[in-house]
């Protein structure tokens, strides 16, 4: 299985008030995110940007959920090739993104790392045209940044360096790139506790629930709009259950390789009103080079954020920190095109939360809201 990721964005961050919502920034990537999906179907390989493209004229459907179920979002898109994408075929994607949060655009095996960036770009035309999930090879010293828990997981393509491969196995030669041996993460690698070796074939769990984001670096790395994942080769034959380890004893029956999406909106949506308004007047400071911070510690098996034990690493072993590159955002963001309020949190990369009435909380083992 392979894979890669770009993402950039510029936007302002406006006051954020708790009894105006429409106050709330418009939504930086976070809340949709596309899948460009290839027709190729051997192996595993994937690469992941921001978004999709077109040739004829798009066509949306909406995908069927199963009966009961309260999902009510994602959509597949046919009619559309990347490479060549018009104006007014790009403009049918925005909207039906915006509109269902995850696009699957198929039969896109033949799209390059430059179309699958310039799409990406498209949706966010002022951002820097940097690698929007971070990159640390470049902030500090290689010894550090080595220990950032994406450094063994991703590959940069040299000819578009804004795309980054994943997936799993030996790959000899692609897009410039020989000879490299990808890695998917595994939970046992990241997670306090492990599925029993007696069932690590059969059984898995949600990695790490996130969003694509660097968080840190400024406004130029800023979340990005739109993050997209392109199938080159994808793996077939026996499937996993994935556990969800919440104590609610679900489970869900998936391939190798599934990359999960959650609803932000949704999880607005099922909050208490007192929960909504601690969200939407919330605001989020993330950890300075935070994949470099949380590599120490040890996620929930949930993938629902680190456990609180204090094992991040201390920040002065982390690469230099320029205080003006610290990221706070706000817990919830405004869809530009619905106006709906999405919950968008990184919850392993979060270091303080900073309250409406001014109160910084930096215990978050003890803080809650009821």
């Amino acid at each position: 299985m392979i894979g890669s990721h770009t993402a950039d964005c510029s936007f302002h961050l406006p006051e954020h008030d708790e009894h105006v919502p429409e106050d709330l920034p418009v939504s930086p990537r976070l809340f949709g995110i596309c899948i460009v999906s290839s027709d190729s179907a051997d192996s595993t390989m994937r690469h992941n940007i921001r978004m999709a493209s077109n040739t004829t004229t798009p066509v949306i459907t909406p995908l069927a959920h199963p009966e009961g179920s309260n999902l009510d979002f994602g959509a597949t898109v046919t009619g559309v090739d990347i490479e060549n994408l018009t104006d007014q075929d790009f403009a049918v994607l925005r909207t039906a993104l915006f509109t269902h949060q995850v696009l699957v655009i198929k039969n896109q095996s033949h799209v390059t790392p430059r179309a699958q960036y310039e799409l990406t770009q498209r949706f966010d035309p002022l951002a820097a045209p940097l690698y929007g999930h971070g990159n640390d090879s470049k902030s500090g010293s290689a010894a550090v940044a080595s220990k950032s828990i994406l450094h063994p997981d991703l590959k940069t393509i040299p000819h578009q360096p804004q795309v980054q491969v994943i997936g799993n196995g030996f790959v000899p030669a692609y897009e410039g790139l020989t000879n490299i041996q990808l890695r998917h993460p595994h939970h046992h690698t990241f997670h306090s506790t492990s599925i029993p070796a007696s069932h690590d074939l059969t059984h898995t769990r949600f990695y790490r629930w996130h969003i694509d984001a660097a968080l840190y670096g400024g406004v130029a790395r800023a979340p990005p709009v739109v993050t997209t994942l392109l199938a080159v080769k994808v793996p077939k034959g026996r499937r996993q259950t994935c556990v969800y380890d919440d104590g609610t004893g679900d489970e869900l029956d998936v391939p190798l390789g599934t990359t999960a999406f959650v609803s932000g909106y949704k999880m607005y949506d099922i909050l208490s009103d007192t929960q909504k308004a601690f969200a939407r007047s919330t605001r989020v400071e993330y950890a300075p080079h935070p994949y470099v911070w949380m590599s120490s510690a040890k996620s929930r098996s949930t993938g629902l954020g680190m456990v609180s034990e204090g094992k991040e690493m201390p920040l002065g072993e982390l690469p230099e920190i320029e205080e003006d590159k610290i990221q706070i955002l706000p817990m919830c963001w405004r869809n530009p095109v619905t106006g709906k309020l999405a919950l968008q949190v990184h919850p392993s990369a979060v270091r303080r939360l900073h309250l409406g009435d001014g109160t910084v909380v930096e215990d978050l083992k003890e803080g809650h809201v009821a």
